[in-house]
């Protein structure tokens, strides 16, 4: 049975930078995309961030945190880490990591959480001024 579990959250300060790891346990296999999600109090559940582990296509941003986020996965590890810089308040939300339902690369329609069949508890991410 595939398990994600997240870490690495915290209460920082506007500008501050974070790191977020995934630890995939049950899955071992690096053909599905995956990436994080993150879920603000009354807001939908919004993609971050994504990647296809297998490497053929370039990771996915949300326009909002392009140029401050960075996602990497460590196959041999099995983590998938987020690296958030200059954060603001707008970042803070519960983070979550997720698998993709189907193998393949992410695709233009990588930010549907719907496409998502494995998902971790979440971590929080806090951020104040």
């Amino acid at each position: 049975q595939v398990r994600l579990e997240e870490s690495g959250g915290g209460s920082v300060q506007t500008g501050d930078s974070l790191r977020l790891t995934c630890a995939a346990s049950g899955y071992d296999d690096s053909t599905n995309c995956m990436g994080w999600f993150r879920q603000a109090p009354d807001k939908e559940r919004e993609g971050v961030a994504v990647l296809f582990a297998a490497g053929t296509e370039n990771p996915y941003y949300a326009d909002s945190v392009k140029g401050r986020f960075t996602i990497s996965v460590d196959n041999a590890k099995n983590t998938i880490s987020l690296h958030m810089n200059n954060l603001n308040h707008e970042d803070t939300a519960s983070y979550y990591c997720a698998i993709n339902k189907l193998t393949g690369p992410c695709g233009i329609s990588w930010w549907l959480f719907q496409k998502y069949r494995f998902w971790g508890r979440g971590t929080q991410v806090t951020v104040s001024s």
